[in-house]
């Protein structure tokens, strides 16, 4: 809550004062009669931005003869310089008391002072002109940040001796068959041998005149993928297999996924790796099924809907699964089998981290701990699959998601106390959970302000690794990827064990600009505070240390960025 102390001074005219010393009463020259002064000459001191009414007139009055006029003015005004330099005082130290951890004093004219030594940029060592030049820090009138690190420091101290990096119960495969009986009963155990990805030929019922996606959930929900359901409407019938008088169509679900993280780099790994002849994506870029649309959540903010069932998912990788069948087609055309090369890749950021729909469906929790995570339903279908992670500073990934999301009054000092609030939501979940739960918490995860969890990168590694092999993760960062985008490219061709390119495509691939990067209007609000750099980098530390660890590559603590 703000408050401000509006202190309106208005002071008297010479001619006003020798008129009253000559004992000839009239109307106070400027005198107002109002909650408020008006004009030029007062001082606003705003505490928290909330107006408190305090009218302050101060009157110099002169009595007695003209003879003594010039020494009671010299006595008097000396008087009055020392009020109203204790007035100014006593209202500055009010402002400072009530306005807490939000302080701000605002000089109007005719008063003129210079900028307080209160930027949160000085405290590393800075002075005020390296915090304005390197940094385009704007002035801040608020020394209150500086004095909280205390006590947020203890607040991430709490965090910290609480940290517990326990290895998960995995679930019965019983109980995922349970939980899931539709997709498995769509998806089947076994797949095309002649293919890199999981595909499999299964009936179409429906006749040349039957609209195949007429019930998609994609298609019905959002206009921009119309178009491309078209596409696939047109090409369908002539796509599929014959035999015996029955049609069969083409399946596939993808080779490999790019599960995460969002804001580091996915858009633009995911923009040039689509340029490769041999590698096919998803008709929708972030179809988002795994997390959020099997459970029925089209956007958070509108809870649940209807479910979309798997065979929609599946819809969104026909383009790829008709060119697969032309591959094998001809193949078996000319009397031999040929291993398609086509890799099918998806790439929803989400897929990593994002468990928030386990509450509504999954009642067996064991002390707040999700029963059941993403992963263990892909592993359960393909657990040979290809998982490439892109991470970034989670410090710079946090300042990011929320220039991202935030919808207005972005600022440093905005984000300043969104990440304080989060610290403080997640410590009071800490005291009474376990990290895994309060990493995969709903509620908590709704009321942070910002998305403080998606950077705990060690927390949902490891959990993917106790279903999945070390070898089938690349894992890379943002920053090495921003330095050498060729480098970054070759080795993710490798691990998807990809053909090389011309030296046209390569050119194409590695020498366009980068994707999804910084808005514009986002760039002009500067960096985040240093102290509020130095907060995050206190709370995250424990967490990269451990991905360090786990990925044996210093590299991963950031400690040098």
């Amino acid at each position: 809550m703000r408050h401000c102390i509006n202190c309106c001074i208005q002071l008297f005219p010479d001619d006003a004062h020798r008129q009253r010393a000559g004992g000839r009463e009239g109307p106070r020259p400027g005198r107002q009669e109002g909650p408020a002064c008006q004009g030029e000459d007062k001082i606003v001191f705003c505490v928290d931005g909330k107006q408190m009414n305090l009218l302050a007139v101060l009157e110099v009055r002169a009595e007695g003869s003209e003879s003594w006029g010039g020494l009671l003015r010299f006595r008097k005004g000396k008087r009055c310089s020392l009020v109203f330099g204790l007035i100014i005082m006593t209202l500055v130290t009010a402002s400072y008391i009530l306005s807490g951890a939000h302080q701000e004093l605002l000089i109007a004219s005719p008063f003129r002072y210079g900028p307080f030594p209160s930027n949160p940029g000085w405290v590393d060592g800075e002075s005020p002109a390296e915090a304005r030049e390197p940094h385009h820090q704007p002035p801040v009138s608020n020394i209150s940040y500086v004095k909280d690190y205390p006590s947020v420091r203890l607040i991430i101290s709490s965090i910290a001796a609480r940290i517990e990096f326990t290895t998960r119960q995995l679930p019965d495969a019983d109980d995922l068959r349970k939980q899931e009986s539709h997709m498995f009963s769509v998806i089947p155990s076994k797949f095309l041998p002649s293919s890199k990805n999981p595909c499999w030929y299964e009936e179409f019922a429906g006749r040349n005149t039957s609209d195949p996606y007429l019930t998609n959930s994609y298609a019905l929900y959002s206009k921009r993928f119309r178009s491309t359901f078209d596409a696939l409407r047109k090409a369908f019938w002539r796509h599929l297999a014959h035999a015996g008088g029955r049609h069969y169509r083409l399946r596939c679900l993808p080779g490999f996924y790019i599960i995460g993280q969002p804001k580091c780099g996915t858009t633009d790994l995911y923009d040039r790796l689509r340029l490769h002849p041999e590698v096919k994506f998803s008709a929708i870029k972030e179809p988002h099924w795994w997390t959020r649309k099997r459970f029925g959540i089209v956007r958070l903010r509108d809870g649940l809907r209807d479910r979309y069932p798997v065979e929609d998912y599946l819809d969104l990788f026909d383009l790829a699964a008709h060119q697969i069948h032309q591959g094998l087609q001809a193949g078996s055309a000319q009397g031999h089998g040929k291993m398609s090369r086509i890799m099918i890749g998806e790439a929803s950021a989400s897929t990593m981290w994002d468990n928030n729909a386990w509450t509504f469906f999954y009642d067996n929790s064991s002390d707040g701990e999700p029963p059941f995570l993403t992963q263990d339903f892909i592993h359960a279908f393909q657990p040979d699959a290809k998982l490439i992670v892109m991470l970034r500073d989670p410090v710079e990934r946090l300042y990011s998601d929320y220039l991202y999301f935030a919808s207005s009054n972005k600022s440093a000092d905005d984000f300043h106390d969104k990440v304080t609030e989060a610290l403080q939501l997640f410590e009071n979940c800490m005291l009474d959970y376990s990290l895994r739960a309060c990493v995969y918490n709903n509620t908590l995860s709704n009321a942070l302000p910002v998305r403080l969890q998606v950077g705990l990168y060690a927390v949902y590694l490891l959990d993917w690794l106790t279903v999945f092999r070390k070898e089938q993760f690349l894992v890379l960062r943002l920053e090495d990827h921003a330095s050498d985008v060729k480098h970054t490219m070759h080795r993710v061709f490798q691990f998807l064990s990809l053909g090389p390119l011309s030296e046209k495509q390569e050119a194409l691939m590695t020498k366009s600009p980068a994707s999804n990067a910084r808005r514009p209007e986002d760039r002009s609000l500067g960096p985040m505070w240093p102290v509020t750099q130095r907060i995050l980098r206190d709370f995250y530390e424990p967490f990269n240390a451990r991905l360090a660890q786990v990925l044996a590559d210093e590299a991963f603590t950031w400690r040098e960025t």
